[in-house]
Protein backbone atom coordinates (compact mmCIF):
# COMPACT_ATOMS: atom_id res chain seq x y z
CA UNK A 1 0.00 0.00 0.00
CA UNK A 2 1.48 3.27 -1.12
CA UNK A 3 1.65 5.85 1.42
CA UNK A 4 0.29 9.20 0.62
CA UNK A 5 -0.25 12.49 2.90
CA UNK A 6 -3.75 14.45 3.57
CA UNK A 7 -4.34 17.44 1.01
CA UNK A 8 -5.89 20.56 2.54
CA UNK A 9 -6.94 23.87 2.33
CA UNK A 10 -7.15 26.77 4.76
CA UNK A 11 -8.57 30.15 4.20
CA UNK A 12 -6.52 33.39 6.05
CA UNK A 13 -8.86 35.93 6.09
CA UNK A 14 -7.60 39.12 8.09
CA UNK A 15 -9.82 42.28 8.62
CA UNK A 16 -9.13 45.63 10.60
CA UNK A 17 -6.36 43.47 12.58
CA UNK A 18 -8.35 40.61 13.06
CA UNK A 19 -8.34 36.98 11.88
CA UNK A 20 -11.20 34.43 10.66
CA UNK A 21 -11.12 31.56 12.62
CA UNK A 22 -13.39 28.87 13.52
CA UNK A 23 -13.86 27.11 16.64
CA UNK A 24 -14.50 23.75 16.23
CA UNK A 25 -15.16 20.38 18.38
CA UNK A 26 -11.91 17.70 18.13
CA UNK A 27 -10.88 14.57 19.84
CA UNK A 28 -8.75 16.83 22.49
CA UNK A 29 -11.69 19.18 23.23
CA UNK A 30 -12.62 22.18 21.69
CA UNK A 31 -9.47 24.15 19.39
CA UNK A 32 -9.22 27.00 17.23
CA UNK A 33 -8.12 26.97 13.36
CA UNK A 34 -8.39 28.68 10.01
CA UNK A 35 -11.36 27.52 7.59
CA UNK A 36 -9.63 24.88 6.58
CA UNK A 37 -10.72 21.12 5.45
CA UNK A 38 -9.63 18.29 3.05
CA UNK A 39 -9.56 18.26 -1.02
CA UNK A 40 -12.54 16.59 -2.83
CA UNK A 41 -12.34 14.49 -6.11
CA UNK A 42 -12.85 16.40 -9.15
CA UNK A 43 -12.14 19.69 -7.40
CA UNK A 44 -9.58 22.23 -7.58
CA UNK A 45 -7.37 23.95 -4.28
CA UNK A 46 -9.24 27.01 -4.84
CA UNK A 47 -12.99 25.50 -5.28
CA UNK A 48 -12.06 23.53 -2.42
CA UNK A 49 -11.18 26.32 0.22
CA UNK A 50 -13.90 28.41 -1.47
CA UNK A 51 -16.40 25.75 0.21
CA UNK A 52 -15.08 24.73 3.09
CA UNK A 53 -14.97 28.59 4.27
CA UNK A 54 -18.40 28.69 3.29
CA UNK A 55 -19.61 25.57 5.53
CA UNK A 56 -17.69 26.15 8.16
CA UNK A 57 -18.14 29.81 8.12
CA UNK A 58 -20.91 30.98 6.03
CA UNK A 59 -18.75 33.37 4.35
CA UNK A 60 -18.41 33.89 0.92
CA UNK A 61 -14.04 33.65 0.34
CA UNK A 62 -12.39 35.31 -2.23
CA UNK A 63 -8.78 33.94 -3.12
CA UNK A 64 -6.28 36.86 -4.07
CA UNK A 65 -3.15 34.67 -3.38
CA UNK A 66 -1.81 31.82 -2.11
CA UNK A 67 0.43 32.41 1.51
CA UNK A 68 2.61 28.81 1.19
CA UNK A 69 2.42 25.13 1.24
CA UNK A 70 2.85 23.45 4.70
CA UNK A 71 3.85 20.05 5.57
CA UNK A 72 3.08 18.98 9.10
CA UNK A 73 2.63 15.45 10.78
CA UNK A 74 0.08 15.22 13.58
CA UNK A 75 1.67 14.13 16.72
CA UNK A 76 -1.56 12.27 18.03
CA UNK A 77 -2.31 10.49 15.22
CA UNK A 78 0.90 10.26 13.05
CA UNK A 79 -1.54 11.45 9.73
CA UNK A 80 0.31 13.79 7.62
CA UNK A 81 -0.94 17.34 5.59
CA UNK A 82 -0.04 19.00 3.19
CA UNK A 83 -1.69 22.22 3.62
CA UNK A 84 -2.40 24.24 0.68
CA UNK A 85 -2.97 27.98 2.44
CA UNK A 86 -5.16 30.62 0.58
CA UNK A 87 -5.37 34.42 1.43
CA UNK A 88 -8.24 36.74 0.48
CA UNK A 89 -11.42 38.30 2.38
CA UNK A 90 -14.54 37.28 2.79
CA UNK A 91 -18.70 38.84 1.91
CA UNK A 92 -21.86 38.22 1.91
CA UNK A 93 -22.08 36.37 5.15
CA UNK A 94 -25.04 33.77 5.22
CA UNK A 95 -25.74 33.66 9.07
CA UNK A 96 -28.88 31.56 8.15
CA UNK A 97 -26.40 29.02 6.63
CA UNK A 98 -25.84 25.52 9.18
CA UNK A 99 -22.17 25.10 9.72
CA UNK A 100 -20.48 21.90 9.14
CA UNK A 101 -20.84 19.49 12.10
CA UNK A 102 -18.10 19.91 14.74
CA UNK A 103 -18.05 23.57 14.17
CA UNK A 104 -19.23 25.70 16.87
CA UNK A 105 -18.76 29.25 15.32
CA UNK A 106 -16.48 31.84 13.09
CA UNK A 107 -15.09 33.80 15.44
CA UNK A 108 -12.58 36.69 14.67
CA UNK A 109 -9.06 37.43 16.77
CA UNK A 110 -6.18 39.39 16.74
CA UNK A 111 -2.65 38.11 15.94
CA UNK A 112 -1.84 38.68 19.82
CA UNK A 113 -4.75 36.52 20.87
CA UNK A 114 -3.89 33.79 18.43
CA UNK A 115 -0.20 33.69 19.86
CA UNK A 116 -1.81 33.79 23.70
CA UNK A 117 -3.93 30.84 23.24
CA UNK A 118 -0.89 29.02 21.02
CA UNK A 119 -2.32 25.90 22.92
CA UNK A 120 -5.94 25.62 22.14
CA UNK A 121 -4.70 26.02 18.25
CA UNK A 122 -5.60 22.75 16.30
CA UNK A 123 -2.10 22.71 15.06
CA UNK A 124 0.92 24.76 15.06
CA UNK A 125 0.08 25.36 11.10
CA UNK A 126 -2.42 28.14 12.77
CA UNK A 127 0.21 30.61 13.82
CA UNK A 128 3.09 29.42 11.47
CA UNK A 129 0.14 30.98 8.66
CA UNK A 130 -0.53 33.77 10.37
CA UNK A 131 3.08 35.07 11.02
CA UNK A 132 4.12 34.28 7.85
CA UNK A 133 0.99 36.32 6.35
CA UNK A 134 2.39 39.51 8.83
CA UNK A 135 5.40 39.03 6.89
CA UNK A 136 4.06 39.99 3.45
CA UNK A 137 4.44 36.08 2.05
CA UNK A 138 2.30 35.32 -0.64
CA UNK A 139 2.16 34.14 -3.94
CA UNK A 140 0.44 34.42 -7.26
CA UNK A 141 -2.63 32.27 -7.67
CA UNK A 142 -0.97 31.50 -11.66
CA UNK A 143 2.09 29.14 -9.56
CA UNK A 144 -1.08 26.52 -9.18
CA UNK A 145 -1.93 24.63 -12.15
CA UNK A 146 -4.94 22.63 -12.45
CA UNK A 147 -5.05 20.22 -15.45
Amino acid sequence: MQWKPHATVAAIVEDNGKFLLVEETTDRGNRFNQPAGHLEDNETLIQAVIRETLEETAYIFNPESLLGVYHWKHEHNNTTYLRFAFIGNVSNHQASLALDEGIIRAVWMTADEIRNNANLMRSPQVITCIEDYLCGQKFPLEVLTHL
